[in-house]
């Protein structure tokens, strides 16, 4: 055996295993978890602390941007008995001629179901109404595009826009027959005594100083003694519509948060995360040739006086060898095999049988002669 040669790189320490362990992963990842389980907590504490507090927009109960409980109060002041519902059973119940009705969602009440609703009522009011809804409530009135909230002038002949003036206004827009009177630019329509709003924005917390957002709401709204409140609630099933799915359910901040939680998760991971470079080349303390290798293999066969086991390996690899080239396949049988090569190399079945699968040598110059047939029968058959 020659003597082993060093590479260029010299003989320096093995490389050490890079992939993480168990103790790696878990410092690379309690980090996220920590800050996930802190969310969570917060959030199900934020839920504890409000409890069965309004927080919802349009809510007369709440004192959020989005909320509506400063005109709430204000009708209360002007002697209006305010009642919010929130499901359509509470808002018939409460209901009377002499009452007007807040509608604040009407998409999540069933058509029909609504149209029955507005006619147990004196004065109605609807924010945001779609076509379907229209088709059932007022029949005749079309929906025009949306469009942006912004300051508008009433142009128009209805008591309350006039006397408001400029307000914030916008969202859906609304059209109907020459009855029928529009203003803001179609963001108010009254039929008789129903009353279309294009958006919310004029009942809000944040708008109702706005302008004549206030002045408008309260004459709307103040003309009965008793207003209806009502905010349809997802899911109830009084008022004709199907369950709705649970992203429906989840409020919008939610949902926006859950992405902005992902997103700073997918960044930290990228952060903390192992960088792996370009594969490079490990060097290795020796390089051994192939031949020395098999040479040395030959000898631990040698010592061990396993000349069965080195024959058995030198016929299999010698029919693994053969068989793509005769068309056979993995499972062809030992009948087969030999038929083919006695077929392609010109020797006898029993022969060709007998180099394959005959017995063991029984010494190492047997050995050596089976190897030599076998080169042989390889390079006939090729």
């Amino acid at each position: 055996m020659s003597a082993p040669h060093t590479s260029e790189a010299g003989a320096g320490p093995l490389s050490t295993p890079t992939s993480p362990d168990a103790k790696r992963v878990w410092r690379a990842a309690r980090a996220p978890i920590f800050i996930a389980v802190v969310i969570l907590l917060g959030a199900s504490l934020v839920l504890l602390i409000r409890g069965d507090t309004s927080h919802g927009d349009l809510d007369p109960g709440s004192a959020e941007p989005g909320g509506s409980r400063a005109l709430a109060n204000l009708l209360t002041q002007q002697g209006v008995r305010v009642v919010g519902v929130r499901t359509f059973a509470d808002a018939e119940a409460e209901l009377s001629p002499d009452a007007t009705l807040l509608v604040t969602g009407p998409g999540l009440v069933e058509p029909g179901r609504l149209a029955e609703l507005r006619s147990h009522a004196g004065e109605a009011v609807l924010v945001g109404a779609r076509q379907q809804t229209l088709d059932a409530v007022l029949p005749g009135v079309s929906t025009m595009p949306e469009s942006d909230v912004g300051v508008r002038s009433p142009d128009c002949t209805v008591a309350a826009a006039v006397a408001a003036g400029d307000v914030l206004l916008g969202g859906v827009g609304y059209q109907a027959h020459q009855s029928a009177r529009g203003c803001y630019a179609g963001s108010l329509l009254q039929v008789g005594r129903t009353t279309l709003l294009g958006s919310g924005a004029p009942l809000t917390n944040e708008n109702l100083a706005t302008e004549g957002n206030a002045a408008l709401t309260m004459r709307l709204l103040g003309r009965s003694a008793k207003l209806v409140w009502y905010q349809p609630a997802s899911g109830d099933q009084s008022a004709g519509l199907a369950q709705r799915s649970f992203l429906d359910l989840v409020p919008r901040g939610w949902l926006y948060g859950a992405v902005e939680v992902g997103v700073a998760a997918v960044l930290f991971a990228l952060w903390r995360g192992r960088r792996l470079g370009p594969v490079v080349a490990e060097p290795l303390p020796v390089v051994v040739r192939a031949a020395e290798t098999v040479e040395g293999r030959a000898r631990l066969y040698r010592r061990s006086r396993s000349s069965a086991h080195a024959a058995h390996i030198l016929r299999q690899a010698v029919v693994d060898r053969l068989r793509p080239t005769l068309g056979l396949g993995a499972a062809a049988e030992p009948a087969a095999v030999v038929s083919s090569i006695a077929a392609r190399s010109g020797k006898s079945p029993a022969e060709v049988g007998a180099l394959l699968y005959g017995p063991a040598p029984g010494d190492d110059a047997s050995l050596v002669r089976l190897a030599d047939e076998l080169d042989r029968l390889t390079r006939e058959v090729r």
